[in-house]
């Protein structure tokens, strides 16, 4: 990890692709497109360089029009800029991965992406609807196409230059191994759910031996109550080094070696989860030995966003 001992600018460098990933990243899935626009447009203001995008957030438009707002009033520059997106389950078969990428950049209005992911290992029918189920409400699965198929394709894209680098989104270790094992461009990044309840070490501890960058979603555990944020070894710590229980377990999966994700709808939310500071690696052991556990996400058993409401 590069840093000057400041977590906002820590970056992680990349195993392909070019450059290298800030470790503190704002997550863009907000349901209403007017909260997008002005939660993205915070989050600039304030320091945060990563952008985390997705088509299935239905968003992409309101997120590049915030960053081409910031970018023409020279508030920043795109190469300053980290931007990630995702390639959709309805998008696995590898003649929709081209188009899926370039319908992806044209919302954002960006002429190359930093990090394309795949957004879950589940495939789906291929088509325009995101969520297509059957008359029982059941999703429907596209059995025609494995994941390292998809992967294939996501190489030959990132072959072409507009896509620095490319990984995977919801895996467990057993998907993740075999894509490794058998890719030609290996996954820069993967992206999961992590937070204290849900620290996933093997996982982690995987990534750190073959380079992968770990990017942690809800590390604050999505808001759930009662969560990581009411802890009471977090609200200790918190006290102790006059930080937000938030501000600790961002630092924390920092130190720990991930990179993070964290999404703030006000402005006042995104200066507090964007100005955290080190804590002391007592406190880093003290909440490794936290005991709970519990998996907010069931995204990784059937591909569908369990953050995203049915239909949505």
């Amino acid at each position: 990890m590069k840093s000057n001992g400041d977590l906002r600018s820590a970056k992680i460098p990349l195993n392909s692709g070019t450059g290298s990933i800030p470790a503190l990243g704002f997550g863009t899935l907000i349901p209403d497109p007017a909260e997008t626009k002005t939660a993205t447009t915070n989050a600039l203001k304030v320091g945060f360089r990563h952008l985390d995008c997705a088509e299935r957030y239905r968003n992409e438009r309101e997120v590049g029009e915030a960053l081409q707002a910031e970018l023409a009033a020279k508030a920043i520059a795109r190469e300053d800029v980290f931007i990630t997106t995702k390639l959709w389950n309805t998008n696995h078969r590898p003649e929709r991965v081209g188009p899926a990428f370039d319908a992806s950049c044209a919302r954002l209005g960006i002429s190359y992406a930093d990090l394309y992911l795949i957004h879950t290992p589940f495939a789906f029918q291929p088509g325009d609807n995101l969520d297509p189920r059957d008359q029982s409400g059941n999703i429907i699965y596209d059995r025609g196409i494995t994941l390292l198929d998809t992967w294939r394709a996501m190489e030959s894209l990132a072959d072409g230059g507009k896509c620095r680098a490319i990984g995977l989104s919801d895996v467990t270790l057993e998907n993740l191994v075999p894509i490794y094992e058998a890719a030609r461009i290996k996954p820069a990044v993967v992206q999961v759910e992590s937070h204290p309840y849900h620290p996933q070490t093997e996982l982690l501890d995987f990534c750190k031996q073959k380079g992968i960058v770990f990017l942690a979603f809800a590390p604050l555990g999505h808001g759930i109550r009662p969560g990581p944020l009411e802890d009471p070894a977090v609200l200790a710590i918190a006290q102790q080094a006059s930080l937000t229980p938030a501000q600790v377990l961002l630092a924390w999966a920092i130190q720990r070696g991930t990179a993070v994700l964290t999404t703030a709808k006000s402005l006042d939310r995104a200066r507090e989860n964007y100005n955290i500071s080190k804590i002391p690696e007592t406190a880093v052991d003290k909440i490794n030995r936290i005991q709970t556990r519990t998996q907010l996400n069931s995204v990784i058993q059937t591909g569908v966003p369990g953050f995203i409401a049915k239909g949505g």
